[in-house]
């Protein structure tokens, strides 16, 4: 699935690569606190920036190294709509 320039293989990697990046911050950070703490108080964006930050690698990989522009456009597409909602909800 990975191997074929589609929209919907571009769209599936931009949204399930992020979900695992932010529970991976979040495992990170439980230990120096608690979820409430990080989630709700000072920085609640560190996680989410992280996310979104985390599709530049698939996004960069799929448009130069494979030149698969359909795959690399729904990366993108996922990405700019995650960014939207980031700012409206932190901003």
């Amino acid at each position: 699935m990975l191997n074929k320039d589609r929209w919907s293989t571009g769209v599936a990697i931009g949204l399930i690569l992020p979900a695992v990046v932010y529970g991976l911050v979040l495992l990170i950070l439980i230990p120096h606190g608690n979820v409430e703490g990080i989630i709700y108080q000072p920085r609640p964006k560190v996680p989410a920036l992280a996310a979104i930050f985390s599709n530049l690698f698939p996004f960069r990989y799929y448009m130069v190294n494979k030149k698969y522009d359909r795959s690399g456009r729904g990366i993108l597409l996922v990405t700019f709509a995650m960014a939207i909602v980031f700012f409206y909800f932190f901003m």
